[in-house]
């Protein structure tokens, strides 16, 4: 099994996915634009990371 599952991905470009931890649930938020790029936690509206439990 993977570590990190793709679960959402938008854009060519513009890149814009969302990666679940498969071992913690964890969602992360990773953006690419050109050459540059980033990862964060997805966070919730209470500013808590988001979780998906499998």
């Amino acid at each position: 099994m993977k570590r990190f599952e793709k679960v959402f991905s938008q854009g060519t470009m513009d890149v814009v996915e969302i990666w679940v931890d498969t071992e913690t649930g964890v969602n992360y938020l990773w953006h690419k634009c050109a050459n540059a790029g980033g990862l964060t936690p997805l966070l919730d509206e209470s500013g808590k990371p988001v979780v998906t439990k499998h």
